[in-house]
């Protein structure tokens, strides 16, 4: 007895099998996790670009900010620098002047004294006193007059020549009217200044 395979007739036999319902769901399955990994890579990748970016943005501001302060310290340091160059030279200036002065004081120490004698008198003419002054020296003496009266707050400065071993009147005809209370100085670069005050 021939099989029931045998019976089949060949129209069967070639005719292809239709596909299971479950396999074209799982088709539109994996499309449709394809779509959706494929947005989730193009979304990584936009957020990756926007990151890198906003990376690129930060690192300028930065690099620009790190040179922002190194100039701001370079400045500081030359600033720096010349501030101690400045108080070097004050110092230097400062030490040339105390020596100056020290020398200046030596000097007027060294200095003999004005060999001047100074004496007043009433004036003839009656208008305040004359100063008389005698040269003591054997030498010209050419001295600055100054006088102050602090009372008036008037002061005045003139040129006196002095013979040697003469005396020189000096009063109002000469330009100054002395008073009691005046103050006198006569200056020569030679000898000590000499100061006194009008009896």
């Amino acid at each position: 007895m021939p099989s029931q395979q045998a019976c089949a007739t060949p129209a069967e036999a070639g005719a292809p099998t239709p596909p299971a319902p479950g396999g074209r769901r799982g088709l539109w399955l994996a499309l449709g996790v394809s779509v959706v990994l494929l947005l989730v890579a193009s979304g990584l990748l936009l957020y990756a670009f926007m990151l890198n970016v906003d990376l690129g943005d930060l690192k300028r501001r930065l690099s620009k900010e790190v040179e922002t302060r190194q100039q701001a310290e370079r400045y500081l340091i030359e600033t720096r620098n010349q501030l101690t160059e400045s108080l070097r030279e004050i110092e230097q200036l400062r030490a040339q002047l105390a020596y100056r002065d020290a020398e200046y004081q030596s000097m007027a120490t060294a200095r003999e004294a004005l060999p001047v004698v100074v004496s007043f008198r009433t004036s003839m003419l009656g208008k305040g006193m004359v100063a008389v002054f005698d040269n003591t020296s054997d030498r010209y003496l050419t001295v600055t007059l100054a006088v102050r009266n602090p009372a008036r707050s008037t002061a005045q400065r003139f040129t006196v020549e002095l013979a040697p071993r003469a005396k020189t009147e000096f009063g109002h005809l000469e330009g100054w009217q002395f008073a009691s209370g005046d103050e006198v100085a006569l200056f020569h670069d030679a000898f000590t200044e000499l100061r006194l005050p009008v009896p």
